[in-house]
């Protein structure tokens, strides 16, 4: 077994963010097991492609471009990506927790009989013992080195489990978009480049769904991109609560988002939700607004550059990772805010 493979979501021609953090983290890997980094692009119109990942560090980029994949659709890449990997057989496969990563990674990890875990928030590399059953069915000590630890909330956010694929490869994780940081490996990186012969890995009768029509919807915000967030929770208390939070969002240039508890209230649309079942944000500045901070929102902003909470419990789980606490009510605290940044504002 060998390599780490990062499948690379493209639209049209250009490779998605989600790709780009996975490669990240992949070389990262890679390097600790002493290992190359792979990566599979698949669509049409492929021409210079490379140029996009080998800069991330990537020793090996494996090309499939051919009418019919693009837009993807669920078997012509389930076919790829499985005969390659009876080829190459992988050590490790990286997905994103997306729309086709969910599609495609349970098809790939059951042709396979491989594991695969969603939505992870961690991946590290590390050692573990285990006991297993020999062969006269009694316990014995197993030790397992260099193992894919695949970390992620569980038990709806209430505890983090780590799961491991001892026995089986390649060892297969989802990630969602913005969880892992996106860096440039090297600008001068040099990696194989290797076009592969499509109908060699899928037959033409996986064709079988042909897309007719396809509309691409623009987000309504930035929230990822977005410096500053401010963030309303359920202590917001109401949607007209949330009006404020816009006020002082325009203010400070910054974008609005939610905890669950808001969205579910139904005081704010669930594209602005923030956490495990939301987006992962990093902005410099996030102000969490009457949030109680549990560990499902917290896994969607802990790694923002500055946490501001304001909240009227000063033991609030989000408190303890907050690096300023305003203790107060939301609807004390933020129209004091919104007329000093209207009059200190330039």
């Amino acid at each position: 077994m060998n390599s780490v493979f990062v499948y690379c979501e493209i639209e049209g021609t250009k490779v998605k963010d989600v790709a780009l953090e996975l490669l990240t983290k992949g070389r990262k890997l890679a390097n600790t097991l002493g290992v190359q980094l792979e990566c599979i692009i698949a669509g049409s119109g492929l021409d210079g492609v490379e140029n996009q990942v080998i800069k991330y560090g990537v020793d090996k980029v494996h090309i499939f471009d051919a009418e019919g994949l693009f837009p993807y659709t669920s078997n012509p890449h389930t076919a790829l990506v499985v005969n390659l990997f009876k080829e190459e057989k992988p050590q490790i496969c990286l997905m994103g927790a997306t729309v086709i990563g969910r599609d495609l990674g349970p098809r790939v990890s059951s042709a396979l009989f491989s594991g695969l875990t969603a939505d992870c928030t961690q991946l590290e590399i590390d050692d573990f013992d285990m006991k297993v059953k020999n062969e006269a069915g009694e316990l014995i000590d197993k030790h397992y080195e260099n193992q894919l630890m695949q970390i992620r909330p569980a038990f709806g956010g209430n505890i983090v489990a780590t799961i491991v694929n001892p026995e089986h490869r390649p060892q297969m994780a989802t990630v969602r978009e913005g969880v892992m940081k996106k860096e440039v490996f090297d600008e001068n990186y040099k990696g194989e480049v290797i076009r592969h012969d499509v109908a060699k890995y899928v037959p033409e009768t996986e064709y079988v769904v042909k897309v007719i029509d396809r509309h691409v919807q623009q987000a309504k915000h930035n929230l990822k991109g977005s410096p500053i967030i401010v963030s309303g929770g359920y202590g917001v208390g109401s949607k007209e609560g949330f009006d404020m939070l816009f006020e002082l969002a325009k203010e400070l240039h910054a974008e609005v988002g939610a905890s669950r508890a808001a969205v579910d209230a139904g005081w704010i649309d669930n594209d602005r939700q923030i956490g495990q079942t939301g987006v992962t944000v990093r902005p410099k500045v996030y102000i969490a607004c009457g949030i109680s901070g549990q560990i499902q929102h917290i896994a969607g902003m802990q790694d923002s550059g500055i946490i501001i909470s304001i909240n009227n419990d000063p033991d609030a789980p989000i408190n303890t990772i907050a690096d300023y606490v305003i203790n107060g009510t939301v609807e004390e605290v933020v129209p004091k805010m919104i007329k000093y940044y209207k009059q200190n504002n330039k």
